[in-house]
Parts: structure tokens; sequence; C-alpha cells
């Protein structure tokens, strides 16, 4: 079967026996949509009808649709964690935009709850359905009756396809009373819901728990969605906060996903540099959803509003996802943390920058890192591993050898009073003479630097010589030094500041003060990490990072493999 990029999926099943159904219809759709997946919920749906087309209606919001929208989003965690899956709301409303006008035929429920097609961020090119006709012949009727009900409701690419989805379903308990297929809410409580709603989180990587928050927050919602977005003071807490995507990104996710799932809502996105933001102030709010674990601090929140003389808030408390993939290092429930920890190791950003200029052999990664962030032992493990290791430090001493044009340079520049009685300089006077002056400081890496790269390329050229397939060139001073030019990829190791100086502190027999001094000195871990294709951490026990390199490793061997193949002129 062919797959398409994204895909829109329309679930008719009655939602009582939905729960049953939606691990073998995902697990059948992810063999046709590889990138998006959108729900569309239309429970008692009958696609196979004759006479009229049917028509998408307004459905309530009841306290079973917030239950199966948690199932969706923790069965699709499982059976197709790589798709984007977005549960569609806009027919769900409590009360539906001029419910008494003479459209509705007062029966008090809009009939159409799309005017016009709802354009997505990402346009369709299959819909899909549970719907099973009741004998072979009429499938290409309920083909076409499906595409021309998804055609009233969203924008799609033209000749949308369709497929019609046979899973092997579990025998259900009980089988739909005729009369109640299209009654779909009627055994079900309806749901409160409120004009205004608020949400706070870090929405790193948006993961099926936060789907799960934003959706059943749309459902409650009628007029506006607040949403505090995690800051400045409250990431620095987070593990491996340097790999949290930026505010600006995270918000683009959001009002992305939002605009999707409920384009009807106001939404209202809000940093917070604190735990409380407008929730303790905003009078027009009526509801905070929260989950298990933060429901205390929905509580502090009610606290604080009271102080402040403004209503307390509905706390609604939904269920934290469980995380079936999850490591004995990480937490049972899905959460961002677990995400960026498998982050590591992997490729984030694509090498394609301009390298044409570097031979394939030998491959070349550049890996840096701050001062205590276990740089040299992870490219002793590289080394052991099969890679050539190049040690720019060691290769900077090389620099400041007598007859070195570098010698001659740095003596000019800094004077000969440098000069130690065996002719070599000395290097401890020479820091003395640039610390704290970044002008002197930059004369002495004008003149060292390039020299390190000369003898970089120098060691780079003799392993091409000799028939090898990898070089790691160990450099702190990588990025600052411009040398990502001579490199294929950059890797670059964190570690947190915390752990940095405690580790400065016992290696180099130095105080906290000057430990902390040393790390400013140097780049912080977030703009290495904003230039680095792979990153790896030194956290945890040394195992844990030898798995990192290990998988790092064995990535890096199939894209060399795959750059190599690419390369190749066609046969």
């Amino acid at each position: 079967m062919s797959m398409f990029s994204t895909g829109i999926l329309v679930l008719t099943s009655p939602l009582h026996t939905l729960p049953l159904r939606i691990a073998p219809v995902l697990s059948s759709a992810a063999q046709v949509v590889e990138r998006t997946l959108y729900v569309h919920l239309h429970p008692g749906l009958n696609l196979g009808a004759g006479g009229g087309q049917p028509r998408p209606v307004f459905i309530q919001p009841v306290v079973d649709l917030s239950s199966l929208i948690t199932g969706l989003y923790s069965n699709a965690a499982y059976v197709c964690g790589h798709l984007d899956v977005r549960v569609l709301l806009t027919n769900v409303r409590a009360q539906p935009n001029n419910a008494s006008s003479p459209e509705t035929g007062g029966t008090g429920v809009a009939c159409n709850p799309f005017p016009s097609p709802q354009p997505l961020s990402h346009s369709p090119e299959v819909v899909l359905t549970d719907f099973a006709p009741q004998d072979p012949g009429q499938s290409p009727l309920v083909a076409q009756c499906l595409q021309k009900y998804t055609g009233h409701c969203y924008v799609c690419t033209p000749g949308l396809a369709s497929v019609l989805l046979h899973p092997q379903l579990q025998k259900l308990e009980e089988e739909v009373e005729e009369g109640q297929k299209d009654d779909w809410d009627s055994r079900s409580e309806r749901m409160e819901t409120y004009s205004d709603v608020v949400v706070g989180g870090t929405f790193d990587r948006l993961h099926g728990a936060h789907k799960t928050l934003l959706n059943i927050s749309c459902l409650l919602a009628n007029k506006r969605f607040l949403i505090g977005v995690c800051d400045q003071e409250l990431l620095k807490k987070k593990v491996l906060r340097e790999l949290i995507e930026p505010y600006a990104l995270r918000v683009q996710r959001l009002q992305e996903f939002l605009q999707d799932v409920k384009p009807s809502l106001q939404y209202e996105f809000v940093p917070l540099s604190e735990p409380f933001g407008p929730s303790v102030i905003d009078a027009q709010l009526q509801c905070i959803v929260v989950s298990e674990e933060t429901r205390r601090g929905g509580e502090a929140v009610n606290k604080k509003r009271l102080e402040n003389g403004v209503p307390g808030l509905v706390l609604h408390e939904i269920q934290l996802l469980k995380d079936a993939h999850h490591t004995e290092m990480e937490e049972e429930k899905i959460s961002s943390s677990s995400l960026r920890s498998r982050l590591l190791g992997t490729l984030l950003t694509d090498p394609k920058q301009n390298k044409s200029h570097l031979p394939l052999v030998p491959y070349v990664i550049g890996l840096t890192g701050g001062s205590g962030s276990g740089k040299s032992s992870i490219a002793q493990q590289l080394e052991a591993l099969g890679a050539v290791r190049i040690d720019s430090d060691q290769l900077g001493h090389e620099t400041y050898r007598p007859g070195e044009v570098a010698y001659n340079r740095v003596l000019e520049e800094f004077g000969s009073d440098l000069i130690n009685e065996d002719k070599t300089i000395n290097r401890r006077a020479l820091g003395r003479k640039v610390f704290g002056n970044k002008e002197r400081l930059k004369a002495l890496t004008d003149i060292v630097w390039p020299e390190i790269a000369l003898l970089v390329k120098e060691r780079i050229q003799q392993a091409r010589e000799e028939g090898k397939q990898v070089c790691v060139v160990d450099a702190a001073v990588l990025l600052e030094a411009g040398w990502t030019d001579i490199v294929h990829e950059v890797w670059v190791a964190v570690i947190p500041e915390e752990e940095a100086v405690s580790r400065i502190m016992v290696r180099d027999g130095v105080s906290q003060e000057d430990a902390v001094r040393r790390l400013q000195s140097q780049l912080p871990n977030t703009q290495q990490v904003e230039q680095a294709n792979v990153v790896l951490c030194t956290l945890w026990e040394p195992e844990i990072t030898q798995k990192q390199v290990r998988k790092a490793w064995d990535l890096l061997q199939k894209r060399i493999q795959q750059s190599r193949e690419g390369a190749k002129p066609p046969s």
C-alpha cells in the first residue's frame, strides 16, 4: 500500500466501543501514513447509507470523550510513536455559536460546524476510516462518501485518496443497538465546560502527554485558553536543559497544534519566569487543568488567587500517560526529560552544510565541550572504537616549541621576558599577561589558533594516508577558533554547571570561585549545543556514557556509509 505524508482518520464507531478499537485502528493507519495523522471524531456516522450525503454535525463534550482522547494518545505513543497524532475538536462544542438562529431549525444545535472547510497546518493526502462496509461491493460507495464528507470539513490536497481500514478488532462485549448509533453521547455524562481555561508547562517537543493536556483543555474551554510556557529561571533545574527548544519555537509549535485542534478558541501564550504568572491575578479564568503530579501546583495557584481577592479555579485533573518504552534510568510516565535523554548520541541537526571541500575519508568529528564536561573521556572511548584521536591541546603545546612560527611571533608580541632557561616559553607567565584582557587574549589566539589548525590538518592527512576511516578532533576551542570548516560534524559534551564546577575543583584543586570563573570564560552550553550535530552527556554512571558513545558511533557508521554511497558515480 502507498505511503502518504499526512492523513485524516475519521472514527465512526460508537463512543463506548472505540476504546477497544483504538490500538488496531492506529496500527493499521500507521501502515499508510508516515508523518502526521489527524483524528476526526464522529461516532455513529453512517458512510454506507443510501440517499443523502452525511454531513458533519456538532457533538457535545462528554466525560467519555475525555477518556477516549487520553486513550488515543496513550495508544499512539505505543503503536505508532513515529506519527504526529492530533485529535481535532472543531466539531466538538458545548454551546455552538448561533445555536438559536434559524439555521438550526429551532433545535438549539447548529447543523454544520464547518461553514467552510478548515485549513490544517499539513494538508491531508489521504482519508482513512474505521467504518466497515456491510459487503465488499459497498466499498467504492463508502470511499466516495468518505472523500466528500472529509472535503466538507477540511482543506485537503487535490485527488484525496481514501482507505477503508479493516483491522482485526477484539470481540466487543456488547453490540450497538441500532437505535442508538446516532445518539452517541446518550450514555455518557456531559462534561462541564468553562469560558476561560489555563494550563502551564514547559511544552518541549510536544508529545502524547502534552497533547492530552492540551486537547482536554480545549474540550473544557468555550472562549479563551491561556497557556503559560516555562522560560528562564524555571528551566534551570530541568534535566538536559541545553536541549530544551527555544521559547519562540515551543510557542510556534503550540500555536500550530492548537490552531489545528480547535481554531474557534482565543489562544494566549505567556512566558513564565516564576511558577504562577497571570493565573493568580486573572479574574476571568475559571478552570485550571492539572495532572496527578501538578495538582499541588494548582492548589497553590488557588491559594494565591484567594490572597489576591479573585475567585479560586476549578481544578480539572487528568491522568499521566505511561511510557511503554521507558528504560530503568527514565520515568515511567511520558516526559520531556526522558525524550531529551534519548536524543543523546543521535543526529540533532543534519551536517549537510557546505562540506564539499572535505574528503569523505577520513570522516572528521570535531568534539568539544566546556571544562569538566568529560569531553576527553568521550574522545578516548571513540578512540577505542577505532577513531584516530587528534588532541588539539597537545598540539597547542607543540606550537610553543622553539623554532616554531608561533614561538617567534609570541615573543615579538608579548616580550622576550617569557623565555625560560631552556628557551621554552613560560606559559604561566604568558597567561598572566593576557588574563582578563580580551584584546591581549585575542592577539595571542590570533597567533596560536591558526598554527594549531595547520597541525590538525597535517594529522588528518596522515590518517588519510594510513587508510584510517574516522578522526576525532578533541578541541575545547573548536567553535571559538572557527575550526568547524575542517570537520564534517560537531559533537558537544555537556554537563550541568554545578557538576562541572565540582569536577574542576576536585580535578585541579582550585576554589569554587576560580572554577566558576573558568566556566564563565568559555562558551555556555546552550551556545555550543546550538552549533552541535550530536550532543553527549557524562552526568551519569560511566556505563551510561559508554552506551551513548556506542549509539553515536553506530549511527555515525550508517551516516558515513550513506554519504559514501551517495558520492559514488552511477554505475
